[in-house]
């Protein structure tokens, strides 16, 4: 059974910002252990968090849209989300998952992932 993870998908790597501004970030969540509670996002690497708006139905064992309004100014940062569901379960980050399943554990990964957003407005893997 697939924990709760999240992801966001725009901007995601690959992608580039048109520059400084307001910018919609969104994404998915999901969990194989109910319906997803809240999704965090956090545009400072993980150091501070803001509830996203989660798209209507939220439902069981589904994937659940999210946004987050971002005003970029135009300096290098770094987009993470983060899921709880329903059952109080939030997702790791890579750091947390390691120490509680070891370095050999990459099947049903369900760590936080990072987009480096750099200066010219490219997004990258942040590798958090």
């Amino acid at each position: 059974m697939m924990e709760a993870k999240s992801l966001i998908t725009r901007p995601s790597a690959g992608q580039k910002l048109a520059g400084a501004g307001f910018h919609e970030i969104s994404g998915l969540a999901w969990s194989g252990s109910g319906a997803i509670a809240r999704v965090e996002v956090s545009t400072d690497a993980g150091a501070t968090w803001s509830d996203a708006t989660l798209q209507l139905p939220v439902l069981p064992k589904a994937h659940t849209r999210f946004t987050f309004p971002w005003r970029w100014d135009g300096r290098a940062a770094v987009l993470v989300a983060r899921c709880t569901d329903d059952t109080g379960y939030v997702q790791p980050s890579r750091a947390e998952l390691v120490d509680a399943r070891g370095l050999q554990s990459t099947y049903h990964c369900n760590a936080t992932q990072g987009w480096k957003v750099n200066a010219d407005g490219s997004v990258v893997d942040a590798a958090l």
